[in-house]
């Protein structure tokens, strides 16, 4: 089917798109990020992809009805090809519409291995999984629905925590464990190599 081609949403820095900008660029993955659509206009994630040629588009989401702006977003991933979404930082729930449209095309990643930490932000999730006395956290990248983290989880990777650790040291080694995830997911979507049954995603072949 060619080079599958990526849409991302986000509302942060995007240090996860820039895995899989690397690994595009180096030609070790056959995909391309067709557009990275932001809702908040400071992000850093919209520098980044100018930085590397990729099309990015703001849509600022303040005071916009759910539904409304995921149409919009929605117009966008069509006008450019987009086979595959992936939510990285992305400060938005989604649509039933839209999750209804694109179902298992929408992957999401989360700082902790769900169900365990589900619907909690960035450095917050860390800190709860750290006030919690956790000695092992991890990534999970799902497809997405209509809850907080709820979608049938595709992948999964463990993280041994520091005695020491803070939530600062431990985001970094998240992050490396997500990245890993992501880019072993879209490799699994384009070679049609993720069936989803029910809750479950088997990985054939």
């Amino acid at each position: 089917m060619g080079k599958l081609k990526i849409g991302v949403l986000g509302s942060t820095a995007g240090t996860d798109m820039q895995a899989v900008i690397d690994e595009i660029e180096k030609g070790a993955l056959d995909a391309e990020i067709s557009v990275v659509i932001c809702n908040k206009p400071d992000a850093f994630i919209l520098e980044r992809a100018k930085k590397h040629g990729l099309k990015a588009v703001c849509i600022p989401s303040k005071s916009r009805e759910r539904e409304d702006f995921d149409r919009e977003v929605a117009s966008i991933l069509e006008e450019n090809g987009v086979q595959l979404i992936l939510l990285i930082g992305y400060m938005r729930f989604l649509s039933k519409w839209f999750v209804d449209r694109y179902e298992n095309r929408i992957m999401n990643i989360h700082p902790s291995l769900l169900p365990a930490f589900a619907g909690g932000m960035d450095l917050d999730v860390h800190q709860a999984i750290l006030d919690h006395g956790a000695k092992v956290t991890g990534a999970t990248l799902h497809f997405v629905d209509e809850g907080a983290d709820t979608g049938p989880i595709i992948l999964q990777k463990a993280v041994d925590i520091a005695g020491d650790e803070t939530k600062e040291t431990l985001k970094p080694k998240v992050q490396k464990a997500e990245q890993e995830i992501i880019l072993r997911a879209i490799r699994l979507f384009a070679d049609g190599k993720l069936k989803v049954e029910g809750r479950k995603v088997k990985i054939l072949g």
